[in-house]
């Protein structure tokens, strides 16, 4: 029975709480795109940097408050920071849209031409957030760094394996949860929500019923730099923050957006959790985990490693492959590519 417990406790600590916590840091993401593609109807290639650029603000508001003294004690500072984070990216993608998108909105052009400007957005955007922040390794997190310790848990239980549950980890699981339930709240409930949706679904018929479309872009530009900034925050603050790094994290964000079901903003959390625990689940060593659960003879040699680390990626474009050629449409039904 101590063997099982264990082993539930290592799968805990290694598969299911980074999990959860990856996966509500892809699902924000993802509902940003989804949101871009639902009502600006483009698939957003700039979206990754957006987060990067969105998370390089917070992080320097943060050392602004920290050189002054200010910080939320065993919380990060970044929290403090984040609602000015938002503000920065919100007034960039604004100036984006004036400067760029609106110009072909105007012209109507096709949705391909909007994916190759947004692919120049991209450029640009990754050079800006090089250029200000530099290209290495920032660790931008302070405040308490665990919840719970391995250590502490094993002298509480008697187990040989410990528990560790981070603030950072705790943070995002409970943040994702106040977002997500806010976005929606603002799309279901309120009046510029709901002239998102009926712009969305229709949008001869929402200019027919007085909708204003300048409104409705530039309300759904705010909300994705919320959605960015927080996705980004939440993610540098769990492991750290690189620009390179957001580059990268655009393909398990769209195969989040995608397989959950392009254009549904449930489907984009449903996603995003798949491709997380899919991420973490074929790539993690078992090797622990089933020398506690076999006979002893039986334990394995090698790691039973499916994938190692570095193709963590290749799952995300593995399973988009998948979804693409059996269900275009996604889980949860939403738009084909």
């Amino acid at each position: 029975m101590t063997d099982i417990l264990n082993a539930i406790i290592v799968i805990l600590n290694f598969i299911v709480i980074p999990g959860v916590a990856y996966g509500s840091q892809l699902a924000l993401g993802a509902l940003g795109v989804t949101l871009v593609y639902s009502i600006l109807r483009f698939s957003n290639f700039a979206h990754g940097d957006t987060m990067a650029f969105g998370t390089m603000f917070v992080i320097l508001f943060t050392w602004w408050m920290q050189g002054l003294g200010l910080s939320l004690g065993p919380l990060p500072t970044a929290l403090l920071a984040l609602p000015l984070g938002i503000g920065a990216c919100a007034l960039m993608v604004l100036f984006t849209d004036r400067s760029v998108y609106r110009f072909y909105r105007r012209q109507k052009a096709s949705p391909v031409i909007l994916v190759i400007v947004s692919m120049g957005v991209m450029f640009v955007l990754n050079g800006v957030t090089r250029f200000i922040i530099g290209v290495d390794d920032i660790r931008f997190a302070d405040g308490e760094r665990f919840i719970i310790r391995a250590r502490d848990f094993r002298d509480a239980t008697g187990l040989d394996e410990g528990l560790a549950f981070r603030t950072s980890q705790a943070i995002t699981i409970v943040v994702a949860v106040i977002a997500v339930a806010a976005l929606f709240y603002f799309l279901n409930k309120t009046r510029t929500g709901k002239s998102m949706r009926a712009f969305s679904d229709n949008e001869d018929l929402a200019l027919l019923s007085g909708i204003n479309p300048e409104k409705v872009v530039a309300v759904t530009w705010i909300v994705v730099a919320a959605l960015a900034t927080t996705a980004g925050t939440l993610y540098g603050l769990d492991k750290s923050y690189k620009a390179f790094t957001y580059f990268q994290l655009l393909l398990p964000i769209f195969a989040a957006a995608i397989v959950g079901g392009l254009g549904s903003p449930v489907g984009a959390i449903v996603g995003g959790f798949v491709i997380a625990f899919a991420e973490i689940a074929l790539t993690y060593p078992l090797r622990k985990v089933l020398a506690y659960l076999l006979p002893e003879s039986l334990e394995p040699d090698g790691l039973v490693q499916l994938l190692t680390t570095d193709y963590k990626f290749a799952v995300s474009f593995a399973i988009l492959v998948i979804v693409l050629l059996f269900k275009p449409t996604g889980i949860m039904k939403g738009k084909a590519l």
